[in-house]
């Protein structure tokens, strides 16, 4: 029975899905279908459907959080379901610090370390100890370590050998009990009083004069990732581009600012149907209405070949795009 997707992804493309199931019940998993095609889904604040999906979406709706005091750290341990930023604000009123870098970014606990969310110089990796999962092919329950997890700049296990063998359902963060504030990345550094709550207070503030409120202005947050180049290539980008923003990414790369590039490339404003550039951050792609899943592609199409052209860097989509059976990537054709 078709299900519409509307309100089930923050970008909000009008698509249906044959059949949609939430997941509540850790036993639900056990009996559930994973036959081809299927979508895991949270708060869909990361994922886009460009067209009716032929399949079954599976929304994971686990709750719960559990504090465990151990020595040196706090452990926290969150079902899947559990609203990322509700999370953050709640253990700062618990007292307990170490994530206020990674407020207000929208999505559940579960989706976290399946791109390794990160923002203002902190990813989730720091702090990820244990992710249980439900293992489709076995029907069994299972668990990685960090290590185990294989974090890398917005990826991880989760989007490579394990895509769509795995249902995470909880996730095990350890705080540690001596909080090191983390104030590399802009707006942090001009911070009188370093307090956890001071820096959790001006993440919000930057985010929300940056990020629309994808309730009232339909949008999928980041939608491109910030590249990642060698020390060379940068090298050269400066000599043109002085101010070209940039971060130290290992001894041998460098990440540089997508929004930046979007933006000095004269895109914010540019439209296509209802999809839009946002006009305070070129980094989001804002949905008006009255769009389709063609638009959006000629939209991503048209930045990419636009910043390639001009800085010979091609922009990858931060955001997973399905499609009418499965995940798609989408990249301009480079001459």
């Amino acid at each position: 029975m078709a299900h519409s997707l509307h309100s089930l992804h923050t970008f909000a493309l009008n698509s249906q899905c044959q059949n949609f199931v939430e997941i509540t019940q850790l036993e639900q998993l056990k009996t559930q279908s994973f036959s081809a095609p299927f979508c895991l889904l949270g708060e869909g604040s990361n994922t886009v459907f460009l067209n009716d999906y032929m399949g079954t979406v599976i929304k994971i709706a686990l709750k719960g959080i559990k504090i465990t005091e151990r020595e040196s750290d706090t452990l926290i341990s969150i079902a899947a379901g559990e609203n990322w930023h509700q999370l953050v604000s709640y253990l700062l009123e618990e007292n307990i610090p170490g994530l206020e870098n990674l407020a207000l970014i929208p999505g559940t606990v579960g989706a976290s370390p399946v791109q390794n969310i990160g923002a203002y110089g902190v990813e989730i990796a720091k702090f990820v100890e244990l992710v249980e999962y439900f293992d489709i092919t076995t029907k069994t329950m299972d668990s990685l370590n960090n290590e185990q997890c294989e974090f890398a700049y917005r990826d991880s296990i989760f989007k490579n050998a394990l895509k769509n063998k795995a249902v995470i359902t909880q996730v095990h963060l350890a705080l540690p009990k001596k909080w090191q504030p983390v104030l590399s990345y802009g707006p942090l550094q001009q911070l009188s009083s370093i307090t956890p709550q001071a820096v959790f207070d001006q993440v919000i503030k930057t985010r929300n004069s940056k990020l629309p409120n994808p309730h009232t202005l339909a949008n999928a947050g980041s939608f491109f990732k910030n590249p990642i180049i060698t020390n060379q290539q940068l090298a050269e980008l400066l000599k043109q581009f002085a101010d070209l923003p940039h971060y130290e990414y290992g001894q041998s790369y460098h990440k540089v600012a997508a929004g930046w590039l979007i933006d000095q490339s004269g895109l914010k404003g540019h439209r296509e149907a209802g999809i839009e550039v946002h006009q305070q951050q070129a980094l989001v792609l804002v949905n008006h209405g009255n769009s389709e899943g063609s638009d959006l592609i000629k939209m991503i199409k048209h930045i990419q070949q636009v910043v390639y052209t001009r800085y010979n860097i091609m922009l990858e989509h931060e955001v997973r795009l399905m499609d009418a059976r499965s995940e798609c990537h989408i990249n301009a054709e480079t001459k």
